[in-house]
């Protein structure tokens, strides 16, 4: 594997071009292309982890990325994936088909927008109901450093709101109620009404086309009271491009 460093040179030769063309075309991925990104994951006010995983392509097709992800030092192989032309996720939502994120919609141009909504029954124990509104936005060019070196990436945000139904639950209480003929246990059943839950999300992509990929991806979620819940964050570490 060969560090992105090396890249760097033709970076930033291509970059004025790109810039005043003000439009990036989606990359031409190739079997054999990798990237190693450090993942890093914070839960909560002090939960924290990080992996380093390796992406890399098994074979294109006109409309999918066939992958795999291999994390540093994981007991079991890889996980083989796939993704859209765009690198965008699809996955099945109630017996169908569906787009659950998109971060690339080419061609990318600084102000273009689109948005990726979808809702889904009993995703979990815990939900009867999951809807997803997320908004995206081509932002324009951003200087970013990464493990890889730094870069001139086209920057895409997006936010959006989340909404739960929380499934009703039964919960069981007992006590013991002591007197003196003895003791009497006491249960009592206690029933959650549905409820409703909502947050916020955010994300941010730096893509850089020369690697085909984005170099750095943040990926947010706030729970109702607008505390952020997790925060996951992957920056490049290496990459090999197949043949070039």
């Amino acid at each position: 594997m060969t560090s992105a460093k090396p890249f760097l040179t033709a970076l930033v030769l291509s970059v004025p071009v790109l810039a005043a063309a003000q439009s990036a075309d989606a990359p031409v991925i190739k079997s054999g292309d990798q990237w190693t990104y450090q993942t890093t994951i914070e839960t909560g006010p002090s939960g924290w982890k990080q992996t380093h995983d390796t992406f890399t392509v098994v074979r294109t097709t006109a409309s999918n990325i066939y992958f795999t992800v291999q994390a540093k030092g994981a007991p079991t192989g890889p996980i083989e994936v796939i993704a859209g032309a765009d690198w965008s996720r699809i996955r099945n939502v109630d017996g169908k088909e569906t787009t659950v994120n998109r971060p690339l919609a080419f061609p990318l141009q600084p102000g273009k927008s689109w948005d990726v909504s979808f809702t889904e029954h009993n995703p979990n124990k815990a939900h009867t109901l999951e809807q997803w509104d997320t908004h995206y936005k081509v932002m324009g060019y951003e200087s970013v450093e990464v493990p890889a070196g730094k870069f001139n990436a086209i920057k895409i945000e997006a936010e959006g709101q989340w909404i739960a139904e929380l499934a009703p639950s039964t919960s069981v209480v007992q006590s013991a109620n002591t007197a003196a003929g003895g003791s009497t246990m006491v249960t009592q059943t206690q029933r959650t009404q549905p409820s409703k839950a909502t947050g916020r999300m955010y994300r941010a992509v730096w893509y850089v086309p020369e690697v085909g990929r984005w170099v750095k991806a943040v990926d947010e979620v706030y729970n109702s009271g607008g505390v952020r819940s997790q925060r996951t964050t992957a920056e490049l570490e290496t990459l090999q491009l197949a043949g070039r």
